[in-house]
């Protein structure tokens, strides 16, 4: 007799574009951070570093949480929804104050911005041109647009991560279900051998 899992397949974070794309922003942000915000008496750097890191950690961590609880596994995943969120209003405001202008959705490098996001398999150094430019604005729009991609992509995740629950349960519902299969399947053996 195949004995059941109740526990799925779990971790794999490195596979999903919201990772990878997070992994992106943070790093952008890293360097973005110290190239454009002072180095001391600012706590805006502190700040976007963290929800950078928290955007993408929040994603490994789910990842992880999904073998033993797909609630774990939303809440994380909307943490990191919510840090993206953050670190956007921040990218924002630093085009704001500095009397910057965010691209609009038809602007030709938001356009350029949008197929590299799509692009599969896209890294780091598909993006450094753009974060790393020595324009303000085009460095802060460019790492601006990957939050909002990786905001979509979050989004999306969580959907998904909703219908999975629905259809296929918790960790206790799986848990049951393989109990009673192995009682079913024990009570079959006995009959079997009385038989």
């Amino acid at each position: 007799m195949d004995t059941p899992h109740f526990i799925p397949p779990h971790g794999g974070y490195e596979h999903l574009l919201s990772y990878q794309k997070a992994l992106i922003v943070f790093e952008g942000t890293v360097f973005f951070v110290k190239k454009w915000l002072p180095k001391f008496g600012d706590r805006t750097v502190d700040q976007m570093v963290q929800a950078a890191r928290s955007g993408k950690q929040n994603i490994v961590e789910g990842s992880i949480a999904s073998a033993m609880s797909k609630k774990k596994e939303i809440e994380l995943t909307n943490w990191a929804k919510a840090s993206q969120e953050e670190l956007k209003e921040d990218y924002q405001d630093f085009l704001l104050t500095r009397k910057l202008k965010a691209w609009p959705q038809t602007h030709r490098y938001a356009q350029r911005l949008s197929t590299l996001c799509r692009k599969p398999g896209a890294a780091y150094a598909d993006f450094q041109r753009g974060i790393e430019s020595d324009d303000p604005e085009i460095a802060a729009n460019v790492l601006l647009g990957l939050c909002k991609f990786t905001i979509f992509l979050l989004k999306r995740q969580i959907e998904s991560l909703e219908k999975a629950f629905l259809q296929e349960g918790g960790i206790r519902e799986r848990m049951t279900a393989a109990r009673l299969q192995v009682r079913e399947q024990q009570r079959r053996d006995r009959k079997d051998k009385r038989d």
